[in-house]
C-alpha cells in the first residue's frame, strides 16, 4: 500500500531512526527505502515539495512561485564558534 510506504517515510524523518529501525507496523524496511530512492531519483519529492510549497503560499495571499531566497551560513559558523561574542573579539 503506497500511503503506508508514505506514512513509513515520514515516520523516519520525523523520527530520525534508521531505515532498518523501522517499527515492524510498517512494511519492510528495504522496500520502503526502495520506494524513497527511487521517488528520489525520479523527482517525485521535489515535485511534492514544489506543489505543497505553492498551495502555502497561495494560502497567505503570496505568489505561488517566490521572487527570492536568503541563504544565511554565518548562523552556522557564529554557533561553531560561541555566538555573537566570538564573532566580535578582535585577537591581537
Amino acid at each position: 500500500d503506497t500511503r503506508e510506504v508514505m506514512n513509513a517515510v515520514i515516520y523516519v524523518v520525523k523520527s530520525g531512526c534508521d531505515w532498518r529501525m523501522l517499527p515492524h507496523d510498517f512494511p519492510e524496511w528495504h522496500s520502503v527505502y526502495q520506494y524513497f530512492s527511487q521517488w528520489k531519483k525520479d523527482g517525485i519529492w521535489k515535485k511534492i515539495h514544489d506543489s505543497l510549497r505553492g498551495k502555502v503560499r497561495k494560502k497567505d495571499r503570496k505568489k505561488e512561485q517566490p521572487t527570492a531566497g536568503i541563504i544565511d551560513s554565518q548562523s552556522v559558523k557564529t554557533a561553531e564558534k560561541g555566538g555573537f561574542v566570538a564573532m566580535t573579539l578582535v585577537k591581537r
